[in-house]
């Protein structure tokens, strides 16, 4: 059995399962060591990761659907046998820009709803004035930061690839973006947003959780061969995760908890206290808002990995033109999530979350989504109001 692993991860919040499995004893109970390696963007850990570099890491929830579709870089089958986080991201707009939406808005700009059809307002009244194009900040071309924006910003009949401008960010680079004007918007993992807002230069618009309410944010992952060959390695590491995870949402353990995951991912254990509990602050002016289901890291059978959030990731890559919608692409993205290997490595029988959405994805608009109609859910989209993407469909 392999027993020295090296993982990498980047520096959010959503990595506690994995750094508290390190650091809190968890990995070293079920024999292993694990070296943890500390890089800036996905693309670094994606690379890493396939040219074996990594036995196994922190990684952006889509990110291994598209490396087992060999879309946007070579094609490696890469697995997900554990959900590190579901939620935990926000969008975060600049003050001027909060400021021109509420004026736009037509109720509560808190409302997704509200506030997608402030931006289509604000959009249109950019381009009537020739006022410079909005810019978006998100992390990975294949990320839930990139497709809630456009889900949110299409809901309202924003064109994401027309009427502003999207551009890929590491996390730890938004708020300085944000700062210097480079972006008028971001859509990231804690604890970036709350920095933002502590800065000053950020105002919270949405919580992800607005806009999908459970989503697999971050994942275990791992490459399949890898899987294949190192079963006992692969079940302990699964084992030290779960305790991990539900060590770090024990309230008793949260000091301990958030000075460690503070130190490793160079921010206030504070913030990363406020993250975990559900509380952020919004505004620059102290307002607050919570969620008990803003980040869940182990409650409502978070860890196992759902096959429906994998299809719903696969469906957002054909609607935004990053891949065909083919029966034998659907199986692959189908066969990257793995609750059997989370099931054999804990003997949990498998279990629905009380607090699943009946679709279990809870999108703020549009229909229910049902995996097993790629197409019809695609084509409810194609066929809604001017100002939806165009979708091509490889049947």
């Amino acid at each position: 059995m392999k027993t020295h692993l090296r993982i990498g991860y980047i520096p959010l919040i959503d990595a506690t399962p994995i750094l508290v499995a390190a650091d809190h004893g968890f990995a070293e109970a079920e024999g292993l060591a694990i070296d943890l390696v500390r890089e800036v963007s996905w693309s670094n850990v994606r690379d890493k990761l396939n040219l074996g570099l990594f036995d196994a890491s922190h990684m952006l929830a889509p990110l291994p659907v598209a490396s087992s579709l060999g879309i946007g870089h070579v094609k490696v089958p890469l697995i997900v046998p554990f959900t590190l986080a579901l939620n935990g991201n926000a969008i975060t707009v600049s003050p001027s820009l909060y400021n021109e939406l509420a004026a736009a808005a037509d109720g509560n700009v808190a409302d997704p709803h509200v506030s997608a059809r402030a931006l289509h307002r604000v959009v249109a009244d950019r381009r009537a004035r020739g006022a410079p194009v909005l810019n978006f900040g998100m992390t990975f071309p294949f990320s839930n930061h990139n497709y809630q924006l456009r889900f949110w910003m299409a809901a309202g009949g924003v064109d994401p690839d027309e009427d502003v401008r999207l551009v890929v960010l590491p996390p730890p680079y938004m708020v300085e973006s944000l700062t210097s004007g480079h972006v008028d918007c971001f859509c990231v993992g804690a604890p970036w947003n709350s920095v933002a807002v502590d800065n000053g230069v950020g105002h919270i618009l949405h919580f992800g959780r607005d806009i999908v309410r459970r989503m697999s944010e971050k994942v275990l992952a791992v490459r399949e061969n890898w899987a294949n060959d190192n079963p006992e390695t692969l079940s302990a590491l699964i084992r030290a995760l779960a305790k991990a995870a539900a060590f770090a949402e024990d309230p008793a353990n949260l000091a301990a908890v958030c000075e460690n995951v503070g130190l490793r991912i160079g921010a206030d254990a504070e913030v990363v206290s406020r993250t975990l509990k559900g509380v952020l602050k919004t505004t620059t002016q102290g307002e607050t808002r919570s969620s008990d289901e803003y980040i869940l890291l182990e409650r409502g059978q978070a860890n196992r990995p759902d096959r429906a959030h994998a299809a719903w990731m696969y469906a957002d890559m054909v609607r935004w033109r990053q891949a065909p919608l083919t029966a034998e692409l659907g199986s692959i993205a189908d066969n990257v999530f793995r609750p059997e290997l989370y099931d054999r490595a804990l003997g949990h029988a498998p279990a629905t979350a009380v607090t699943d959405p009946p679709d279990r994805i809870g999108a703020f608009a549009g229909p229910d989504f049902v995996p097993a109609d790629f197409a019809g859910y695609l084509e409810s989209w194609r066929t809604r109001p001017p100002g939806r993407p165009r979708l091509t469909v490889v049947r």
